[in-house]
């Protein structure tokens, strides 16, 4: 491993709040200046940890195809004591759109998929609405689905079929007109696993594993079963508004947003999904270019979100495509730089964290 590696390694770990206490890690040795460094930067998230109140982190770095760092840091479970290992497993939100979108782009290259047909010809039952919209449209987040209303982020009620979901949703009217503004919806991605459905002749869950996990050599990544034992899932934590305490998160049930932020994962299954996207081994490196080409309004605006990716350039004009998430009681972050060959993912068991600064921490280390 190159001092390079690693410095990247630490310095886009410090975005990632972890708690103090117990850690592991799983690399290749590194050099005496890289392993000060490591040290250094393991010090200062652990006192931002202890300022947050975030008790566990994971965090896995790829570059050139190596595993240069994989570490759990803190508690996965404060109540037994059980340490984050780099096996545990987190919820990672919205990461799950980037996952959804590889099963689109996987339908379409079956020849399954019209990324331009109305929705309705995969979701017949779906209502049509003032406009039509597009399978591309609904991946963009450019068709007017709205996205929470108060208190539908924390539901607790349990829908056994991806189609039952839809009914939170489904009879409303569209915010804008499809194509003319970008709307950031998890509905619009819920609604992404109904036309999944359709076009593959499958469960939603089922193609998920079968055509991205398991070609991703995605070991840790189900979906959050609520009633479920699940090895190695870690519990989920907040910080009390009233005491400023870390609390247990309260109850929720995903079982309506699997496509959207449902699923668990490690972070080295987030990052060798990352390393498995760049080296063309899941999508054809055009199916991949288009996810990650920002789209366009109708009258031109860059929106820098293409297909399940958010598409940017850092400060120096790097080329970065991304997403994070957000739930109750979790924190995640996918990062890649394609043109660097590197990928970090970083997991939190914590919903008051600040893994948004991850970009921020890595770009000085980029220069070399």
């Amino acid at each position: 491993m190159t001092t390079r590696i690693v410095v990247a390694a630490a310095a886009l770990l410090a975005c990632a709040p972890r708690g103090a206490g117990p850690s592991s890690d799983a690399a290749t040795p590194a050099a005496p200046a890289a392993q000060q460094v490591v040290s250094a930067v393991r010090q200062f998230i652990t006192d931002t940890l202890r300022a947050l109140g975030a008790p566990g982190a994971a965090i896995c770095v790829v570059q050139d195809g190596r595993t240069a760092w994989s570490a759990g840091i803190g508690m996965a479970d404060l109540e037994q004591r059980v340490p984050v290992t780099t096996t545990t497993k987190f919820r990672v939100g919205s990461v799950s759109k980037a996952l959804t979108a590889v099963a689109l782009g996987r339908l379409h290259e079956m020849g399954r998929l019209d990324w331009d047909a109305p929705v309705q010809s995969y979701v017949p039952a779906f209502p049509v609405k003032r406009f039509p919209i597009t399978v591309r449209q609904l991946a963009g987040h450019l068709a007017g689905i709205r996205h929470y209303q108060p208190g539908e982020f924390e539901n607790q009620k349990h829908y056994a079929t991806v189609t039952e979901g839809l009914t939170i949703f489904a009879r409303d009217s569209l915010l804008f007109e499809p194509g003319t503004e970008f709307g950031y919806s998890s509905y619009g991605y819920n609604l992404l696993s109904a036309v999944i459905e359709g076009a593959s002749g499958e469960p939603y869950l089922k193609f998920m594993t079968e055509q991205v996990f398991k070609p991703a050599g995605m070991v840790h990544t189900v979906a959050e079963q609520m009633d479920s034992i699940i090895p190695e899932r870690g519990r989920y934590y907040t910080r009390s508004d009233s005491t400023g305490l870390v609390v247990n998160a309260p109850f929720v049930d995903n079982s309506y947003k699997w496509a959207s932020g449902g699923f668990l994962s490690t972070a080295e299954d987030l990052a060798r999904f990352g390393q498995q996207l760049l080296e063309g081994r899941i999508l054809r490196p055009e199916t991949l270019d288009l996810l990650w080409t920002s789209m366009r309004t109708a009258d031109g605006q860059v929106t820098d979100y293409g297909i399940g990716w958010s598409v940017e350039s850092d400060s120096l004009g790097r080329r970065r495509v991304r997403h994070s998430g957000g739930s109750v009681g979790g924190t995640a972050h996918l990062i890649i730089y394609p043109d660097h060959a590197l990928v970090v993912a970083v997991l939190v068991n914590s919903d008051y964290t600040f893994t948004g600064a991850l970009s921020r921490y890595a770009e000085p280390f980029l220069r070399r």
